[in-house]
């Protein structure tokens, strides 16, 4: 279904590590370590600086792969890990894109599922590496067949 797409990646999308969208995701998952947004605490850290939650990299936008379009809905989470080389500091800019590294099918019970690999990558204005993701989406049967109508 998507083994064409393996190889191709997205244009680079800039985002913005704000204070703001900090304090709001580290509400959402119930983490508020002063090092996310106390910026007192953030200044006598050994960062210098505030960071951001490992998984924040969630909310940035990264652009559109070619050809692969996926339904809104009905996608399975498979898993989602994060490869530092630093942390996300507040205020940097990070320029993302995602990339497909595999796509592959195994039988379920209910019919055929696709695994569709995404690679994310986090730049800084350098063009160095600051993190790297793996995500992992799991295409039920169920979803396959509607996307073939």
């Amino acid at each position: 279904m998507f083994e064409q797409s393996i190889g191709k990646r997205s244009e680079k999308v800039k985002n913005t590590v704000e204070r703001g969208a900090v304090k709001k995701f580290a509400e959402a998952i119930g983490d508020l370590h002063p090092l996310y947004i106390d910026e007192a605490y953030g200044q006598r850290s050994r960062f210098g600086e505030n960071i951001a939650p490992p998984t924040f990299p969630r909310v940035f936008a990264y652009g559109a792969i070619e050809g692969l379009v996926l339904p809104p809905k009905g996608l399975i989470h498979g898993e989602q890990r994060y490869h530092y080389t630093r942390p996300l500091l507040i205020g940097e800019d990070v320029y993302c894109f995602l990339e497909v590294k595999n796509y592959e099918e195994k039988a379920g019970k209910s019919g055929q599922m696709g695994i569709l690999t995404l690679g994310g990558h986090g730049l800084d204005d350098a063009g160095e590496a600051i993190f790297t993701s793996e995500q992992v989406i799991i295409i039920s049967a169920a979803v396959r067949r509607m996307m073939r109508v």
